[in-house]
């Protein structure tokens, strides 16, 4: 099996363990549901062992695939990081690669990232330009930019999109908040607390919980804050104003410190989101550079974001 089959199949195989179905994760690749079924038989088969309990309603891992998931995770990173290094030895890439970011996003996860990058090829320079606001490459924007990272729902399937990370949305108070009010153990509690909320066009996934198979929405009654912008918000939930429900890579490094505590989190982080991070450019074929920046970046980002995993490790 050559690499890169073996990075997808791994890939895939996490996917379903991530979504929780089939059908799920064939969404996420040009597969379908049954395809997706035909893949993971064949892993199966070749690792010798059942890695998922198939029901009706979903499929969930065995024993033996919870064990073989943590390799998989190290599996597929190493290899991504083998071929990033490998074009890197191969070639001496020049250049310049234009992106535009949110910014958010943009200085705490993908700065950092950018740098490492340029010390690995120091015959390439980025020009990075961190935005708020929504870029269209197909008007006056189209020749001055190569990528364009997003986070959210997928809108323009006109252009070329690579995943770059999934998406996980986790309620969370401050513990000054939870102690004045009181810590709600199921969603639909929500309604009985402070929140702080979008106050213009909220993501497709804010205050949706799946509970029970179902997804429910459920939000707090008053709105202390409404912002546009999730830092925003952000800043709401550490002053102590009410909940907020907001991405694992906003709000990751203020949980982990203990300075907001998640919420409905009993069983783990919840699952990733449809949606996700993802890059997008005009071309079906990225030129050399933008395509090295791709690998590295899926790399440093994916099967499972580090932000998720630290949050992971420490909820046990």
């Amino acid at each position: 099996m050559n690499p890169n089959t073996l990075t997808e199949q791994l890939g895939l195989f996490l996917d379903v363990l991530e979504a929780g179905s089939f059908s799920a994760a064939a969404r996420r690749h040009p597969l379908t549901p049954s395809a997706v079924a035909r893949r993971i038989d064949s892993l199966e088969n070749a690792v010798g062992t059942t890695l998922f309990m198939r029901t009706t309603h979903a499929v969930v891992a065995t024993a033996a695939g919870q064990a073989f998931a943590e390799r998989a995770r190290r599996i597929v990173a190493e290899l991504q990081l083998a071929r990033a290094e490998a074009v890197s030895l191969s070639h001496a890439p020049e250049g310049l690669i234009r992106i535009d970011a949110p910014a958010a996003f943009g200085r705490r996860h993908l700065a950092p990232a950018i740098a490492d990058f340029l010390v690995l090829y120091p015959g390439l320079d980025v020009q990075l330009h961190l935005i708020d606001s929504f870029v269209d490459m197909q008007g006056s924007h189209l020749g001055k930019v190569d990528l364009v990272l997003r986070a959210g729902q997928r809108v323009d399937t006109r252009m070329v999109a690579t995943s770059l990370a999934s998406i996980v949305r986790i309620a969370c108070a401050s513990p000054s908040y939870l102690k004045s009010r009181g810590t709600p153990s199921h969603p639909a509690e929500l309604s009985q607390h402070d929140g702080l909320d979008w106050d213009g066009l909220a993501p497709l996934f804010a205050w949706r919980f799946e509970l029970d198979g179902q997804v429910q929405s459920h939000r707090p009654q008053r709105i202390r804050l409404g912002a546009n912008n999730a830092e925003a918000l952000l800043s709401g939930a550490l002053a102590g104003l009410g909940i907020a429900h907001l991405p694992t890579w906003l709000v990751s490094e203020y949980l982990l410190r203990g300075e907001l505590v998640p919420l409905f989190c009993e069983g783990g982080l919840p699952k990733p989101e449809t949606a996700g991070i993802y890059a997008l450019r005009m071309e079906q074929h990225p030129n050399a550079r933008s395509r090295l920046l791709l690998e590295y970046l899926k790399s440093r980002f994916s099967p499972v974001p580090p932000w998720d995993l630290a949050l992971q490790s420490a909820m046990g």
